[in-house]
C-alpha cells in the first residue's frame, strides 16, 4: 500500500546550469523526514499548469520528490529559447543539481510526453550519476526524420502550427489563423512570417533540408550505447511518433550501455498523441478496453527502479500492444515479432487504377507485363491529409483513423484493392511500400497508404508515409532525377497492429501529395526552401515482371 503524505510545495527555485543561466523549478516534496527518490519533469509549457500540479502533487503523497522545471528560456526561466536543441547539458545539470539536494536520495527518473520526452531522451547519453530511469511518452530520438524531414519531405503542419504556439517565452494563441491560407503561402523559408511571426528554428529547418551536422547534433538513435538508464517507453498507433518508439525500443533493448537499459519496455495503444484519454480515436470507438491507466504504470516503474519495490514489472513481457481490428491487448517478446511472415502485396491493374472507381488491385500473385498507371500531380491541388499520424492541432488537421472514400475518389490517387478476405488476416509490424514509379520533372514526391475497408465501404486509414525523390538513394546527399526514368523507391508507413477481418479488404493508396501534414513538392528540382515555382508533374506507376510495385506487409499467422 502507497503512502500518503503531506505535500511540502517550493516553487521558482533558481537552478544554476554551467553558463551561468538559472532556470526555474518547483519542487514538491513529501512532509516527513528523510530523503526520497526524484521524479524530473522538464517542460516548455508552463511548470505551474494543473495538470502538471496534479501530478506532481500524487507522486509527493506517495513518497517521491517531484522537480518541474521550465526549460532555458521558456516561462520562468532565464535564458533564450531555440526549440528542441540544448537540452542535454541542461538536463545533466539539473540531474546533478538534485543529486547534491538535502532532500534527495540520489536516484532519479525522469517523465513527460512529446517535448518533455524529447527532453529525457536528450539528457540520457550525458549519463548523470544520478539519472537511474526514464519514462518517455510519444517521441522521436532523430528529428530529421522523425519529426521536421520524414522520407525528406517537410513535416509542414506540425512544425508551422506547434512552432507558432511554442515561439517566444510563453504560449501564443494560433486559434485565429487563417491556415487554409497560410500552409499554401510560398516560398516556404517565409511562411512563419505569413502566418504573423519570424521563428528562427523554422527557417534553420526549412535551410537544413539534408541530414547534416545540424541534426546529427541532436541525434539520439546513434547514441544508444551511452545511455545506461532504462526506459518505459509509451506510444500509439495514431500518433506521429507511432514508428519512432519502436526504433527508440530496439536501441535500447539491443544496444543499451547496461543490462538495465537492455531491460526496456514500449506500451502502444489504438491512440494519437495525447495517448489514452478516450476510447475514441478518429472516427472509431475503440472500445473501454484500450484504455489503460499509464500513470499506474509509469509508478510501478518508478516504483521498481527508484525504490526497488520487487513488484515484478520487469518480469513481464517487454512489450504490449493493443491489436486493433479486434481490439485486444497482447504481450510480445520483440520487434518485429519473430513469427512474422513478410508477404509482398503486388499492385495490379489494366492502367486505370486512378480513384476507387478504377480497376486497380492487389494480391500476393506477381503481376504480369501489365500497363502502367498514370496520374497529374498538380502542386496547386495537393491530395488533402484525411487524418492519420498528425499532431498537434486537431481542429486544424484532424488525427487517427477517418473514412478515406473522398480522397480516394480523386484522380490523383491511384487506389488498389484486395478481393474481400476469405479469413481474418493480422499485420502487426513495419510496412513499407516499394514502387516503380517515373515523373517528367526533376524531383516530386510519392506517397502511399494502408487502408482497412469494411464490408460496408467504409475506408480507415491504418499507416502512412512519403518519399521525396531526390532523396531517394538517402538524405545526405539529394540526387535530381533523370525525366522519365524509372526509379525504385522505398516508402516507409510506419506501423501498425491491426487484424483485416473476415470479408475486409486491403488497400494501398498512392499519390504525390498529402497535404498539409506535408509541405508540397513543386516538382521543379529547385532549392526547395526559397523555390516560387510550381509546375504540374506527368507520374507513373510501373506493375510489371521488371517492376514489380508492392506493399510488404508483415503477416502474423493466427493461432
Amino acid at each position: 500500500m502507497q503512502p500518503n503524505y503531506a505535500v511540502d510545495m517550493r516553487l521558482n527555485i533558481r537552478t544554476p546550469m554551467r553558463d551561468g543561466v538559472d532556470l526555474s523549478s518547483d519542487i514538491y516534496l513529501p512532509k516527513a523526514s528523510g530523503r526520497f527518490p526524484t521524479v524530473l519533469m522538464r517542460t516548455p509549457y508552463d511548470n505551474n499548469t494543473p495538470l502538471m500540479i496534479e501530478k506532481a502533487m500524487r507522486l509527493a503523497n506517495t513518497g517521491y520528490a517531484c522537480v518541474i522545471q521550465d526549460v532555458r528560456g521558456r516561462w520562468d526561466s532565464d535564458g533564450v529559447h531555440y526549440a528542441l536543441f540544448g537540452h542535454g547539458p541542461d538536463g545533466f545539470d539539473t540531474q546533478e543539481w538534485i543529486g547534491q539536494q538535502e532532500w534527495s536520495d540520489g536516484k532519479i527518473g525522469m517523465a513527460g510526453g512529446s517535448y518533455l520526452g524529447w527532453v529525457q531522451w536528450q539528457s540520457a547519453p550525458h549519463r548523470s550519476q544520478h539519472l537511474t530511469c526514464i519514462a518517455p511518452r510519444v517521441m522521436c530520438g532523430d528529428l530529421y526524420s522523425g519529426l521536421i524531414h520524414p522520407g525528406g519531405a517537410f513535416q509542414l503542419n506540425v512544425a508551422l502550427t506547434w512552432g507558432m504556439r511554442t515561439n517566444g517565452r510563453t504560449a501564443q494563441s494560433i486559434e485565429y489563423h487563417n491556415w487554409t491560407e497560410a500552409f499554401r503561402s510560398i516560398p516556404l523559408i517565409d511562411m512563419d512570417q505569413q502566418a504573423g511571426r519570424t521563428l528562427q528554428f523554422w527557417r534553420d529547418w526549412v535551410t537544413h533540408t539534408e541530414y547534416n551536422a545540424y541534426w546529427d547534433e541532436v541525434n539520439v538513435e546513434n547514441k544508444w550505447g551511452e545511455i545506461a538508464a532504462p526506459a518505459l517507453i509509451m506510444g500509439g498507433w495514431y500518433d506521429l511518433y507511432s514508428h519512432n518508439t519502436f526504433i527508440n525500443f530496439n536501441g535500447l533493448r539491443l544496444h543499451g550501455r547496461t543490462p538495465e537499459a537492455r531491460q526496456s519496455q514500449l506500451i502502444v495503444g489504438p491512440w494519437p498523441h495525447a495517448l489514452s484519454v478516450s476510447t475514441k480515436t478518429g472516427d472509431i470507438d475503440f472500445g473501454a478496453n484500450s484504455l489503460y491507466d499509464l500513470e499506474d504504470l509509469e509508478l510501478r516503474w518508478f516504483d521498481y527502479w527508484l525504490r526497488g519495490i520487487d513488484n515484478g514489472i520487469v518480469g513481464e513481457a517487454p512489450l504490449r500492444l493493443f491489436i486493433m481490428g479486434i481490439n485486444e491487448w497482447r504481450d510480445e517478446r520483440e520487434w518485429p515479432l519473430a513469427r512474422t511472415d513478410w508477404q509482398k502485396w503486388y499492385l495490379h491493374s489494366a492502367g486505370n487504377a486512378n480513384s476507387l472507381l478504377g480497376d486497380g488491385s492487389l494480391s500476393p500473385e506477381e503481376p504480369s507485363d501489365e500497363p502502367a498507371d498514370h496520374f497529374v500531380y498538380d502542386p496547386d491541388f495537393p491530395v488533402q491529409t484525411a487524418g492519420g499520424n498528425n499532431c498537434c492541432s486537431p481542429d486544424i488537421v484532424p488525427w487517427g483513423p477517418y473514412d478515406q472514400r473522398d480522397v480516394e475518389m480523386r484522380g490523383d490517387v491511384l487506389c488498389y484493392t484486395s478481393e474481400p478476405l476469405a479469413a481474418d488476416l493480422e499485420v502487426t509490424g513495419p510496412i513499407k511500400a516499394v514502387l516503380y514509379a517515373a515523373t517528367d520533372g526533376l524531383d516530386t514526391d510519392w506517397t502511399a497508404k494502408l487502408v482497412d475497408v469494411s464490408t460496408s465501404g467504409y475506408a480507415k486509414n491504418l499507416c502512412d508515409g512519403i518519399v521525396r525523390a531526390r532523396y531517394r538513394e538517402g538524405f545526405t546527399a539529394p540526387k535530381l532525377l533523370q525525366p522519365d526514368q524509372t526509379y525504385q523507391y522505398e516508402i516507409d508507413l510506419a506501423v501498425t497492429g491491426n487484424v483485416f477481418q473476415k470479408g475486409h479488404r486491403i488497400r494501398i493508396e498512392v499519390s504525390s501529395s498529402n497535404f498539409p501534414r506535408f509541405d508540397r513538392n513543386h516538382n521543379t528540382g529547385n532549392d526547395l526552401g526559397t523555390d516560387t515555382e510550381m509546375r504540374s508533374a506527368q507520374q507513373t506507376v510501373q506493375h510489371s515482371r521488371a517492376h514489380p510495385s508492392h506493399v510488404l506487409l508483415p503477416v502474423i499467422p493466427r493461432q
